[in-house]
């Protein structure tokens, strides 16, 4: 596949991942961003050997969205710092079930979680010994796809747990598009989640860096912002 790089330096570099391609290398025979970006910088400056490449963060298998990888055990460092500092901004583009008031209110959904390793999904507790997960959100549009009604939310992330926005979501009663885990089973793997904003501090040079990229196919082309105009 092709690579599609929206900032590079010596230290970091910053790409659009697609859905449907791991964020490193697992059990499942499938493309991962890890080996890709490798591949591309031994092509690129013709390197022998090995190529650094560190992982600061992930995206589930079929989340698509803007991602940072560290090129120095540095910058990986340093950014990984930062994320365990809650210093990393992430905004999501969330397509879910239902009907949703487009009303401009911003909404604070905060919940405590658990991960439950043998089904390998997160839990709603009432129990303060948890994770606490804060997320907020703003209901942008409302669309209908093959008779069934959409609602596109724009999400800030405030914490970053285990499937925290699938959950949270599908606990208002509104899962996720396509999100067999906690909502409807349904055919396809296509998941109504899509990275597209990051923001966080350069490793070396301390700037405040943002990258925006927006969502090309897939369900959320049934919404205006996202139309292609003809």
């Amino acid at each position: 596949m092709k690579l599609n790089v929206l900032y590079e330096d010596n230290h970091i570099i910053v790409v659009v991942k697609e859905s449907g391609v791991l964020s490193q290398a697992s059990s499942l025979d499938m493309p991962d961003m890890l080996t890709i970006i490798k591949q591309y910088l031994k092509d690129k400056y013709q390197k022998p050997g090995n190529v650094f490449l560190g992982l600061v963060h992930r995206l589930d298998l079929n989340v698509g969205g803007v991602m940072v990888f560290a090129k120095t055990s540095k910058a990986a460092k340093r950014l990984n710092d930062q994320m365990k500092n809650h210093l990393f901004s992430k905004k999501y583009l969330a397509v879910v079930r239902g009907d949703m008031p487009v009303d401009g209110q911003v909404l604070l959904l905060e919940n405590y979680l658990k991960k439950d390793s043998m089904l390998k999904k997160a839990v709603i507790t009432d129990s303060h010994k948890d994770q606490l997960a804060r997320l907020r959100y703003q209901v942008l549009e409302t669309a209908i796809y093959n008779k069934e009604h959409l609602s596109l939310l724009d999400v800030d992330l405030e914490t970053g747990r285990f499937h925290q926005i699938r959950v949270q979501l599908a606990n208002i009663g509104h899962p996720l598009f396509g999100d067999n885990k906690y909502g409807l089973k349904t055919m396809g793997y296509e998941l109504g989640l899509f990275a597209y904003e990051l923001s966080f501090n350069h490793p070396i040079s301390q700037a405040t860096l943002l990258y925006t990229y927006y969502p090309e196919k897939g369900v959320f082309t049934n919404f205006n912002m996202f139309r292609k105009q003809g």
